[in-house]
């Protein structure tokens, strides 16, 4: 058995200098942690060095951070050239492109280069874990630890083991995401996790609902806004995300579960992908960034409004309802991930019993009544609730 020591793990790598990285390694410099950052293209470190200290200049003008605060976190991140560079780290965090085989092969050459009581960490937001570690020499020190964008705002992390992470390291970590300032949760090793599972369908049913001329991207995304008072529609979340990269992650779900037809991708959301509107990053998605744009307002309708609404939000709770029935979570963690992860205004759960789980049973029977797609079918769990 390995024995992590949970308070000496103030030497940490990132590996992957994108958003995802430079932010993670912001989060560990602003907790005194040492961060050394890598990543293959060495331009990409020096870049988001240089965006970092943007960002923190501009922390300071707006006087959320000192001046001497902004120079111990710079101060507190260095750049690796190499993986060896790692070899005093306690903690390592990967976080590059969400491909199985890259990720396997930077793990087994980092091993090479670590101590044995090393952790080594995944930021996957829907790989399995297990299939990840079962590489490596230690698998008993490999967890997911899943950090939500951007990095220094989001208060989520998903803490995931795999079947053979040692039984003690999922809490030693969620005690030091503790002590970063981070709100985790324990999840298992199933696709997509928690959040990303769960929220599958407020993508998925938006673009069913425009794929099938029912209503227009701004309606959707104006109804979910109405009439659920979410902080962003799912088509400005997916410009924002990047709809490439939200593509691949339902790939991810769907292939990981045995193409079950809840998580099928969808068409246009491939086409938008194939033609590199990707949203914001590109400057264009589903909707225009370009300067001097102008935003398309959409055509009010109530009952269309209502329609939009139910669907998806019967859709997100079914999801919900099917993972608590599968204890993938505790029902605690569920309702947290969901609003600390992607901004939820409630919990699903007692947004089901808000609305009422009967309504919600009703929906999805309509749909499927309609569509006769197991798509919509219910947790079995869905009409025992009350």
């Amino acid at each position: 058995m390995i024995h992590f020591t949970l308070y000496n793990m103030r030497n940490v790598g990132i590996i992957g200098a994108g958003t995802m990285g430079i932010g993670i390694a912001q989060v560990a410099a602003t907790n005194g942690c040492k961060v050394w950052v890598y990543d293959a293209n060495a331009k990409q470190v020096e870049t988001a060095t240089v965006g970092l200290e943007k960002t923190l200049t501009k922390l300071v003008d707006k006087q959320k951070i000192s001046s001497e605060k902004m120079v111990e976190i710079l101060s507190n991140i260095s750049i690796a050239t190499e993986l060896k560079d790692f070899k005093d780290c306690e903690l390592v965090i990967e976080a590059i492109i969400e491909n199985k085989e890259i990720k396997t092969k930077v793990f087994t050459e980092l091993e090479q280069h670590v101590s044995e009581s090393c952790v080594i960490a995944s930021n996957t937001s829907s790989i399995s874990i297990t299939s990840l570690g079962a590489e490596l020499q230690k698998p008993e020190r490999f967890i997911g630890i899943h950090f939500f964008n951007p990095a220094p705002l989001m208060p989520l992390v998903e803490i995931i083991p795999s079947l053979l992470t040692e039984k003690s390291l999922a809490e030693k970590m969620y005690s030091l995401m503790k002590d970063w300032g981070k709100v985790s949760v324990i999840a298992k090793d199933i696709p997509g996790f928690i959040v990303n599972r769960i929220a599958r369908p407020f993508y998925g049913e938006g673009l069913r609902i425009v794929e099938e001329n029912i209503a227009t991207v701004e309606q959707v995304d104006d109804a979910m806004k109405t009439l659920g008072n979410f902080k962003m529609g799912p088509f400005e979340l997916m410009d924002l995300i990047g709809v490439d990269v939200n593509f691949s992650v339902t790939k991810t779900v769907y292939n990981e579960y045995f193409y079950d037809p809840k998580y099928k991708p969808s068409l246009l959301q491939q086409r938008m992908s194939e033609a590199k509107l990707h949203g914001r990053k590109t400057g264009k998605g589903f909707y225009d960034y370009a300067d001097g744009a102008v935003k398309t307002e959409p055509t009010k309708d109530e009952a269309l409004y209502q329609q939009i609404f139910l669907r998806i939000i019967s859709m997100l709770i079914n999801e919900a309802v099917e993972a608590k029935r599968l204890g993938i979570a505790n029902d605690e963690d569920l309702e947290l991930a969901m609003q600390k992860g992607v901004n939820y205004p409630k919990g699903l759960l007692a947004w089901g019993k808000e609305i009422g789980y009967e309504k919600i049973s009703e929906t999805l029977q309509n749909l499927y009544g309609e569509y006769q797609e197991e798509r919509y079918r219910q947790s079995p769990l869905l009409r025992k609730l009350n």
